[in-house]
């Protein structure tokens, strides 16, 4: 099996877990005032204050609107329920709506979702397109009236979908 594809039950792109956003999809969402997940290497600006590895940004302070492209896998959780409690900000996560995970985070805590149409080719830390797409469909996740509107409004291609907590 030759899959190219970032999923925790597909095939690996490669080796690491540091993709990068592509920047049409920053470009038409920002601007955003932190990113706590950036690449040590970042090869254009995600955020105006960026935390990569080194900094732990799940310990740091985190301040006005945030973009948050997680760790895919066993730490996406902590990393969406971080947003989730901050309440400002864009998720860009796998579309695994069964999920423990996502039930938690996503369905009972945030505002509106885009999910996207096709499937995100992110880039490496270098800036070059990976070879193969993300191998699973992919979702914005918005926390926050502002992010909501950034969503409805970007003219990314895909489904947008207002999300109303506690109402039967």
């Amino acid at each position: 099996m030759s899959g190219l594809s970032m999923g925790g039950h597909e095939r690996p792109m490669a080796l690491s877990e540091d993709w990068i956003t592509p920047p049409e999809i920053l470009k038409v969402l920002g601007p955003f005032d932190l990113d706590p997940c950036a690449s040590v290497t970042q090869p254009w600006p995600t955020a105006s204050k960026q935390y990569t590895i080194y900094d732990n940004g799940l310990l740091k302070e985190w301040s006005g609107r945030v973009w948050l492209n997680p760790p895919y896998g066993q730490q996406a959780a902590r990393w969406l329920a971080r947003l989730s409690e901050h309440g400002n900000g864009i998720a860009l996560i796998f579309a695994r709506t069964e999920t423990d995970m996502f039930f938690r985070w996503v369905w009972e805590r945030a505002d509106a979702l885009l999910f996207l149409r096709g499937r995100i080719v992110f880039c490496r830390p270098n800036g070059q397109r990976a070879n193969g797409n993300a191998g699973a469909p992919s979702v914005l996740v918005a926390y926050g009236a502002v992010n909501v509107e950034a969503l409805r409004t970007c003219g990314i291609d895909g489904q947008f979908v207002r999300l109303e907590r506690g109402k039967p």
